[in-house]
């Protein structure tokens, strides 16, 4: 079977899931999407020492870029009117710019959040992503039947 989808023109990407659970990939890809398949996308990593990169990667440039430079809406309200259901949405913020106006966050975390988003430069931070994700990629086993087709 492995055969057959692979040499197809466009070869068929494998998910795993939970055995006996058919319906598990749509709620784990939820948020696998916007936080691990957006930047590594589907394929297999199967060499430990890759997770030392993945982690470093995640825990300073993708973690300082997603959270200064990225914005997101916030759901402020869900009403269902009848069968239909309204959502209505915050302005898009960066979650840094939500801390910011939060009155739960004392003034000198503020202050140190303030100096460190100062420091960054977006598009240095995405030169690094992607200097990382290339060193990550390097160490991927790409099948032969898929490298043939790249």
């Amino acid at each position: 079977m492995v055969r057959y989808f692979l040499n197809r023109d466009q070869a068929i990407q494998f998910t795993r899931s939970r055995p006996y659970r058919k319906n598990d990939n749509a709620h784990i890809e939820q948020k696998n999407w916007t936080h691990v398949r957006h930047l590594f996308g589907y394929d297999r990593f199967e060499k430990p020492r890759l997770v030392l990169l993945m982690n470093d990667l995640y825990q300073n440039e993708w973690s300082l870029y997603q959270n200064h430079f990225c914005p997101t809406m916030k759901l402020i309200e869900k009403k269902k009117i009848n069968s239909r259901y309204y959502k209505r949405y915050d302005k898009p913020k960066t979650p840094y710019q939500r801390l910011m106006v939060s009155e739960g966050i004392s003034a000198e975390k503020k202050e140190q959040l303030s100096n460190q988003h100062k420091q960054l430069n977006p598009f240095l931070l995405k030169r690094e992503i992607e200097n990382k994700l290339k060193n990550i990629f390097k160490w991927i086993n790409v099948s032969s039947a898929v490298r043939n087709r790249l």
